[in-house]
């Protein structure tokens, strides 16, 4: 097991034992079975166990995925087996989809506003002329808000609110009254004290539970969700899009972000799905463009997936500086595992095995152009 492992890593030049910083340095030798037996589960198992480090795991993960090792080692039967079940079953039911925010965003406030910065954001920022994380992250803000052509006195409809830092940002920075919506029960109790003083509506509640987050039926002038799609499952999509549509004026514009896969798949990586986010999924191209179809019109497409390598590795900076503070409650299990959900991600985005997009819709077209913002 470990000859076959070696000759592989060596493939994308990493060694076991070797002295590069994106080497594998082995503890304990069962790190080789769990990976043949249990792929990506057993790997990350590995590692959170300290069966083995890594000092720069990003680049590892950027060789894994550039050069897609993956498929060498893990068994295409699990890929089938995952397929089979998840066309079967809607593993983001309203029953089941609370299941990510008791796992993940019910974590605590403190930590997360310790590795998110002022912004609060969790999701991908925006690069472009940035050049320190909370700055990138208003930059995204700023992007949602010029994209979806906001100004004041719009009403706007967020679908997937977190800690309330878009919402708070368009309503402070554009004059909009916020309607705002989070399954997560710790992130909507923070988004209502953060916005407090301001135009902004926040309810705990799945995106499905329209009665509470819209009873009246009213029409919005604007609808944003950012960071939403990946977690709801390719069999909700269209039910999503399809609230989109029915709350929304003709003359509106919604605006999705959302991180997207290369490929059309009906699971999940299986780690981050056993730890991290349960049952979500990373939508494709051709499973939007399907949803999208006589639902909306797509006036712009954007990616720019090269910005969340960035934005992970400075989540994990801020991770590890606060680190003595956060191991008061938190153990160092913990620690490893979102280390290793970080860098994972980080070495995965900067293969381009991920991509991050901002989505343009209008129900029915703009009979002007639409000046796309970059």
């Amino acid at each position: 097991m470990q000859t076959r492992i070696a000759e592989l890593l060596n493939e994308i030049g990493v060694t076991l034992n070797g002295n590069k910083p994106y080497d594998i340095q082995v503890h304990d030798n069962r790190l080789f079975k769990k990976i043949l037996t249990q792929g990506s589960i057993g790997a990350g198992e590995a590692y959170v166990e300290g069966m083995c480090d890594c000092e720069q795991l990003d680049e590892l993960f950027f060789r894994i995925c550039r050069h897609k090792l993956y498929d060498k080692i893990y068994s295409p039967w699990q890929e089938g087996y995952l397929n089979i079940c998840n066309t079967f079953i809607n593993q983001q039911s309203p029953e089941k989809s609370k299941a990510v925010a008791e796992r993940h965003y019910n974590l605590g406030n403190l930590f997360y506003e310790r590795m998110l910065g002022k912004s609060m954001a969790y999701t991908c920022g925006y690069w472009k002329e940035a050049t320190h994380l909370d700055d990138a992250e208003f930059a995204k803000y700023d992007l949602v808000c010029k994209k979806a052509q906001l100004k004041p006195g719009d009403i706007v409809l967020e679908i997937g609110c977190g800690w309330g830092g878009l919402a708070k940002y368009m309503a402070e920075k554009y004059g909009c009254e916020v309607h705002a919506m989070d399954i997560g029960k710790e992130p909507a109790t923070y988004a209502k004290s953060f916005c407090k003083d301001l135009p902004v509506t926040i309810h705990h509640c799945d995106y499905r539970e329209t009665s509470i987050y819209n009873p009246k039926g009213i029409q919005f002038d604007k609808i944003v969700s950012v960071g939403v799609l990946e977690h709801i499952g390719y069999k909700n999509y269209r039910e999503l899009i399809q609230i989109m549509r029915h709350c929304i004026k003709d003359d509106g514009i919604a605006l999705l972000h959302s991180i997207g896969g290369n490929t059309s798949k009906k699971f999940c990586e299986p780690w981050i799905d056993k730890y991290i986010f349960p049952h979500g999924m990373l939508p494709s191209l051709k499973q939007l463009g399907k949803v999208f179809e006589n639902t909306f019109i797509i006036e712009d497409h954007h990616n720019f997936g090269v910005f969340y390598n960035k934005t992970l590795l400075a989540w994990h900076a801020n991770l590890n500086q606060h680190w003595d503070e956060l191991k008061k409650t938190y153990d160092e299990r913990f620690h490893r595992m979102m280390n290793y959900y970080l860098l994972s991600c980080a070495g995965g985005f900067r293969a381009r095995d991920m991509q991050l997009w901002q989505f343009v819709l209008t129900p029915k077209g703009m009979l002007e152009y639409y000046q796309s913002v970059r």
